[in-house]
């Protein structure tokens, strides 16, 4: 394990306290013909040999350098403006996939499906997915019978920034009540009154009042409902 911790430590360095801002827009002008990318790759390599410190594993040492090197290129050469965000994500999803390969491959460690598809990991997987993208459906559903962006003419957000923050407040709430902190989600009520009250009271409108409130009590609801059936079927 200490060996996995050390390889997705070279990778943390290397990609984000070794990058700036400035070398990635040189990296994305130039792509192959950038210096930068030469020396991003070799500061990898240089981490991982100082962190490894053991010729024995130099197999994972090349391995890791060359597929970050063509992970690398790929997102260079199709990356476009459009899709920066999900190249970024795609990337380092890419680079977490070589390492877990690498320290299964290159280690005397098996990896077995059967040891994380238990009941408690898919019950998990499935009450964590039920509370973004359904949870948010079935909200909109609700609310479909009010005309919303009448409601909220004049006090406009963030393109789906209240979706977003639905999915992280229920993500928290479900956090807190299967790890037993249930002050926690007193605490998280609190400080999202707190910062709403603002919202509330320059828009003097009840209909809109009513209406942050409702679907706040729905979706802290349905995140202590799931988080409570959890812990009851697991």
């Amino acid at each position: 394990m200490i060996l996995l911790i050390k390889l997705f430590l070279a990778h943390l360095i290397g990609d984000f306290v070794f990058q700036t801002k400035k070398s990635i827009k040189k990296k994305e002008k130039k792509k192959l013909k950038s210096p930068v990318l030469y020396a991003h790759i070799a500061i990898h390599f240089l981490l991982l040999v100082l962190l490894l410190w053991d010729l024995s594993l130099w197999p994972v040492v090349v391995g890791i350098t060359i597929s970050h090197f063509i992970i690398d290129v790929l997102k260079l050469t199709f990356q476009k403006k459009k899709t920066k965000r999900l190249w970024f994500f795609l990337d380092q999803l890419l680079h977490i996939t070589v390492i877990f390969v690498a320290y299964f491959l290159f280690t005397d460690n098996s990896f077995h499906l059967a040891n994380f598809v238990t009941k408690n990991s898919l019950l998990l997987i499935t009450c964590v997915l039920f509370l973004t993208q359904p949870v948010s459906i079935i909200m909109m559903t609700i609310f479909s019978k009010w005309d919303i962006e009448k409601l909220t003419t004049g006090n406009e957000s963030l393109k789906d920034a209240g979706r977003y923050i639905g999915m992280l407040e229920r993500m928290l709430v479900f956090v807190f009540i299967i790890t037993n902190h249930w002050e926690a989600v007193g605490f998280l009520i609190t400080a999202k009154s707190v910062f709403r009250f603002g919202d509330l009271k320059e828009s003097k409108h009840r209909k809109l009042t009513e209406y942050i409130l409702i679907g706040t009590l729905i979706s802290f609801g349905i995140a202590i409902l799931t988080g409570i059936l959890y812990l009851y079927i697991k």
